[in-house]
């Protein structure tokens, strides 16, 4: 185990973070479908998506397990901590459908689906009706849902955390045996290839519902226990020290086979062998990458620079409103006489700077601070508390 924080795995999830709000902006300029897309797309910009498009969820709940197995380690008993997490998930997510989503739903409607209706008569008929609206879902969580499943992985920790000692701690050996030395990596990347190759493509991976997402669950909660596993076993810190380097230059490769096939060489014929042989490659690129992404980390960010605690903080709130804003500043890009160049680094600077003013506005108020996912103000937990007096 990492004998104190490990400033590595912060920075980490800063950059997972802002990595995911740059990609989502991109996605806005590609022809792949999104809540907003330009009037004129690049094909071209997908060919950079491909290295980070099969990791990117992935890495957010491997380092999302690493945080909470820390915390849950800070607070010790099960129910403290998700009693925390509760308080800080549940009301962004509440919060977000209510008042952050619903831009997003009618811009997508009216720019996508026909939809007539100007935003207020939307918001007070159409967005709480509980439907679907020529195939968007009313109300919705949007980009929110990985709130939503980080929360039941959470409370799944927090009941794995009830079992006695003795089966954890031999359920966590096992674990750390079978991904000794160069198996951290070959083992997760030759399971999530078959698994993959056995869902795919009568089954989607992601559903983003909760409900209906086993796929999903299949993966993203694995990455979640390994991030817990990660926190708590020094011999997982070892191989993953030892054998980065081999797996960074491993998803290199995949990558490049990957962008070919799926860039430069799309539209030609596809066999099966060779849709299998993708399969496993973005498979193979996806926890490789990972997995030198946490070697990288901890040999050169293990360090607490200036802005690290500030940042840290602010990625939750960041991650709350980012895609809303791409959404709004969007449609208000859409036609206009501006290059895509020009459009995509205002988008760029727009996303940058609304995402500050919320957090910074947010975190300045007390009964705000819990709802865009901050912990409640030192002064309002005080006045929350009875005095000794009182007690």
């Amino acid at each position: 185990m990492h004998p104190a924080r490990h400033f590595g795995m912060d920075w980490l999830r800063i950059g997972a973070f802002a990595l995911l709000i740059l990609y989502h902006i991109t996605m806005a300029f590609s022809p792949w479908p999104y809540r907003i897309n330009m009037e004129v797309t690049e094909s071209w910009v997908v060919i950079p998506m491909f290295a980070v498009n099969p990791w990117r969820l992935i890495l957010l709940f491997v380092v999302s397990g690493y945080a909470s197995s820390a915390l849950l380690a800070k607070l010790r008993r099960p129910g403290a901590f998700l009693k925390s997490r509760t308080r800080r998930l549940i009301p962004p997510l509440i919060f977000g459908i209510i008042v952050i989503v619903p831009p997003q739903a009618w811009i997508q409607l009216i720019t996508q689906k026909g939809y007539t209706a100007g935003f207020g008569s939307f918001l007070l008929h159409d967005y709480f009706s509980f439907r679907s609206i020529r195939g968007v879902l009313v109300p919705g969580w949007n980009h929110l849902w990985f709130v939503a499943y980080l929360f039941v992985y959470t409370a799944g920790l927090s009941l794995l955390a009830l079992l006695p000692a003795g089966p954890r701690l031999r359920a966590a050996a096992i674990a750390e045996r079978a991904l000794a030395g160069p198996l951290v990596f070959l083992l997760p990347a030759a399971a999530l290839a078959a698994f993959r190759l056995a869902i795919l493509p009568d089954m989607r991976e992601n559903t983003q519902l909760l409900i209906d997402d086993w796929p999903g669950h299949a993966v993203y909660f694995s990455a979640f226990l390994f991030g817990v596993l990660l926190r708590n076993s020094a011999a997982c810190w070892q191989a993953i020290r030892t054998w980065w380097k081999a797996a960074a230059a491993i998803a290199i490769l995949a990558y490049i086979l990957y962008a070919v096939r799926e860039g430069w060489l799309v539209g030609t014929p596809l066999s099966r062998s060779l849709f299998h042989t993708i399969v496993a490659t973005r498979a193979i690129l996806a926890w490789t990458a990972i997995i030198g992404l946490i070697g990288m980390a901890d040999r050169f960010l293990d360090h607490d620079w200036p802005g690290r605690k500030t940042l840290a903080e602010a990625v939750f709130p960041f991650y709350i409103i980012h895609q809303t804003i791409i959404v709004v500043v969007g449609w208000l890009l859409l036609e206009s006489d501006l290059s895509l160049l020009a459009r995509y680094l205002l988008l760029v600077a727009a996303t940058a700077a609304g995402c500050w003013i919320f957090y910074d506005i947010g975190r300045r108020i007390a009964w705000l601070r819990p709802l865009i996912g901050l912990q409640a103000h030192p002064a309002w937990v005080q006045m929350a508390r009875p005095s000794a007096a009182e007690a």
